[in-house]
């Protein structure tokens, strides 16, 4: 089994996590914001969504994809007792962690913002994809552990050679066309909550496991076709806003969605895949980044968006706001206390 560190995987989830802070700030500069339980600025910021809609359609994809290539790395030498008390550890307690006390923070905060009465409101929010993993992991990891015990080495050279072609990228996409065609979502990019959103995450997560199972084959062939797969996103993306605001064919969009995709783990492979202190770092603190972020989004939206200055510059305010916030929470606190760091899904510190 490959035992290679990838470097590059965790830079990826730092970036993909970045973005989805980004992507949230966006949402309360939106007319439709409020619409799903956001916080939003009286005054809109709308152009800023034009580049929302390149991230939109693959900032969960790719999570899913990191998040089955998690499985595989925690897969090896650990038995099935082992591996479901990790995912245990790093998933389950932060989604009921977070679900019971998280999640309902930033209610209070939007309830309060729109001089509502204040309830409590347990549920998963934001970590729906967290609830997703868990699933998966039930289901597909005892398959594969049962693989990895019977797994010999001409099976593995075979499917090796079939992952090391660009066959392989083209079946996953074609495993994702034949989802949207027979879900057929109202709209593509509305993952949370839904069933599209959950097959979605499926294919994405096995798929994201069968490419770091046979990663020598794959990502030696997927540096190698680095350009094609972007030169491929941006022309799609390009048809996309000319076509505005016309909703692109569903084909057209997962297309696109997996070439974004596969162009950053082929850039991220070819440059990224080395150690540093900053990643050190980020992929540590990432996880309770994501977990936390909505309090501190929610809590900036109270404070700064009545301030008499422009959308732009609320903007910025805002996402530094929520940024600089989680991370000093996850800095003085998460990191430094045990009791903190297994709420949020990290293993205990020395």
């Amino acid at each position: 089994m490959n035992t290679e560190r990838r470097y590059d995987i965790d830079w990826i989830r730092v970036i993909a996590i970045g973005l989805l802070l980004i992507y949230h700030t966006a949402i309360g500069f939106q007319p439709w914001g409020v619409l799903i339980g956001f916080i939003t600025n009286k005054e809109p910021f709308e152009s800023l969504w034009i580049p929302m809609t390149m991230i939109n359609v693959w900032r969960i994809p790719i999570l899913f994809y990191v998040s089955g290539m998690g499985l595989f790395l925690a897969m090896r030498n650990r038995n099935w007792k082992q591996l479901f008390k990790e995912r245990f550890l790093r998933i389950g307690v932060p989604l009921i962690f977070g679900s019971l006390l998280i999640v309902p923070l930033h209610w209070f905060l939007l309830q309060y913002n729109y001089r509502k009465g204040l309830t409590y409101t347990p549920g998963m929010g934001h970590l729906w994809f967290l609830g997703n993993i868990l699933v998966y992991v039930a289901i597909i990891a005892p398959v594969f552990l049962l693989l990895r015990n019977r797994r010999n080495k001409g099976n593995e050279n075979f499917s090796g050679k079939f992952w090391g072609t660009p066959l392989s990228l083209i079946f996953v996409i074609a495993l994702f066309i034949a989802e949207a065609l027979l879900v057929k979502p109202a709209i593509y990019e509305m993952y949370a909550f839904s069933f599209h959103g959950f097959m979605l995450g499926m294919i994405a997560f096995l798929a994201g496991f069968l490419f770091m199972s046979n990663g020598h084959f794959f990502w030696k062939m997927l540096v190698g076709w680095t350009w094609i797969p972007l030169i491929i996103a941006i022309a799609l993306y390009s048809l996309r806003l000319w076509q505005l605001p016309a909703q692109a064919p569903v084909i057209l969009l997962v297309i696109e969605s997996n070439c974004w995709i596969f162009s950053l783990f082929a850039f991220a492979s070819k440059y990224l895949n080395h150690g540093s202190k900053k990643l050190t770092y980020l992929k540590d603190a990432a996880y309770p980044v994501y977990i936390l972020h909505m309090v501190f989004l929610y809590l900036g939206a109270v404070l700064i968006y009545p301030l008499a200055i422009a959308a732009p510059l609320k903007f910025i305010l805002q996402l530094l706001f929520t940024v600089t916030g989680s991370l000093l929470f996850y800095e003085f606190l998460i990191k430094r206390i045990n009791f903190f760091r297994i709420l949020f899904g990290l293993s205990k510190g020395k």
